[in-house]
């Protein structure tokens, strides 16, 4: 799906595109470019000329390393895949791949833990692009001698780097620098036979929206959205989830163990899990309800028991409830544990002691109060508008335009708060009940 580049995109992909002018206006960088697919398959020779073999692949490790240091060669020796350590390479380009001595492992080549094959594993293969917050495929891999050592240090991802590849050998030659991307903006993931260990302290990750995540998400294969998901923190791919579209959703969730499902959902905000399960078959909900901690399932199960279009399921169960006689500095304290809520909190609501609603506080009032000003002090008109857990959309719709605010809030029949409807979600449920796609929450 096609989304409309946020300032943030842009300020990312600009980020970039000058890292990939900084890589190439390097000239010791830019003079040593070598393609990996233009070296792959050619004559690897010793000092005197002599062939033994030819270029199978080039060996790769790293761990959270921006330039992942090339370690060696895989070398086709008759029927044999040998690996030569990549001290041993005294030239490797177009032109020539020569070894300083024949003396190398004749054994078979046996890949070790943590190796990667540029050629076999990452060339054709999805990676994301962190700066720019798109999946790209890898056409071709540039390597480069840096300090004295090779290093990966960049991957073309552009259709005339294929049509390059597919040609005659001369073309392949040609160093088409428009289409690189320097890896630092890379995650990789697993692909083929080996694994593409992804960079878990890679922080781009960590700063990209939740619809920016979906959208990656989406964008994915299934195995790289696995992995994708497996490196996120907990919290992040909840709400990455949250923002995906429906038949997305349903479809990540379904090719999830029940167990890793289990987890996702009950990680998500309440009424935002609760659309995530109604989009599954009767089955395959009792399966992820089953696999989760009991509270969270029987939390989730009361709010399944409400049709889709009513208060009752449309609402959150987070609300922060404070009694008359707390400080403005208490509440405030107890916000900042729930910060990983915040998107999904727009007040506080003052109950009394039987449970009651009596009023709502918002943000702005909390912020600019004295810290030691008790909360029924800022209980005031006009006072908040309720509705019943059995409410419908219609009626929904008539509240939310005469509050004119950002929620409304949900009460049983002694007129204890249970919820609150946020304006966006019922925006959410009137496109979605309109059989439209439902749209962005926060993107």
């Amino acid at each position: 799906m096609v989304h409309r580049p946020s300032l943030a995109t842009d300020a990312l992909r600009a980020r970039r595109d000058a890292r990939t002018q900084r890589l190439l206006a390097n000239r010791n960088v830019s003079a040593a470019l070598q393609s990996v697919a233009a070296v792959v398959g050619r004559p690897v020779c010793i000092a005197d000329g002599a062939e033994v073999g030819r270029l199978g692949d080039l060996v790769a490790r790293w761990e959270g390393d921006s330039s992942p240091l090339v370690t060696g060669l895989v070398v086709k020796v008759g029927r044999r895949l040998s690996f030569v350590s990549v001290d041993e390479v005294v030239e490797l380009s177009n032109a020539a791949i020569r070894l300083s001595s024949a003396r190398f492992d004749l054994r078979d080549f046996e890949r070790r833990p943590g190796e990667v094959l540029l050629n076999g594993d990452v060339i054709d293969h999805q990676l994301v692009d962190v700066d720019g917050i798109r999946v790209v495929r890898a056409s071709d891999l540039y390597v480069a001698r840096v300090g004295g050592r090779v290093r990966l240090v960049g991957v073309d991802v552009s259709f005339r780097s294929l049509l390059r590849r597919l040609g005659p050998a001369a073309r392949r030659d040609r160093v088409a620098t428009q289409g690189i991307i320097d890896w630092a903006a890379i995650q990789p993931f697993g692909a083929g036979n080996g694994r593409v260990p992804l960079r878990r302290t890679n922080q781009e990750l960590a700063r990209l929206h939740p619809s920016q995540l979906a959208d990656l998400l989406e964008e994915l294969g299934r195995t790289e959205r696995q992995e994708l998901l497996e490196v996120l923190e907990p919290e992040s791919a909840a709400d990455a989830l949250e923002e995906m579209e429906p038949e997305k959703l349903d479809k990540l969730l379904r090719e999830l163990p029940a167990s890793r499902a289990a987890s996702l959902v009950a990680d998500m905000e309440p009424d935002e899990a609760v659309d995530a399960l109604r989009l599954l078959t009767a089955e395959d909900r009792d399966e992820v309800l089953g696999a989760m901690a009991p509270a969270a399932s029987a939390a989730l199960r009361r709010l399944l028991r409400f049709p889709a279009l009513t208060a009752g399921g449309l609402m959150t169960t987070r609300v922060v409830t404070v009694r008359p006689g707390e400080t403005v500095a208490t509440v405030r304290e107890r916000l900042r544990a729930a910060h990983e809520h915040r998107a999904d909190i727009d007040c506080v609501v003052i109950v009394d002691d039987d449970g009651r609603l009596v009023d709502d506080i918002t943000m702005f009032e909390l912020f600019t109060a004295d810290l030691d000003t008790s909360v029924s002090a800022l209980a005031a008109p006009p006072w908040p508008f309720t509705v019943a857990v059995d409410t419908d959309l219609p009626e929904l719709v008539d509240r939310v335009i005469r509050t004119r605010g950002t929620s409304v809030i949900v009460v049983d029949e002694a007129g204890r708060p249970v919820g609150r409807i946020l304006v966006d979600d019922v925006i959410d449920a009137l496109v979605t009940d309109g059989g439209q796609a439902r749209s962005r929450r926060h993107g």
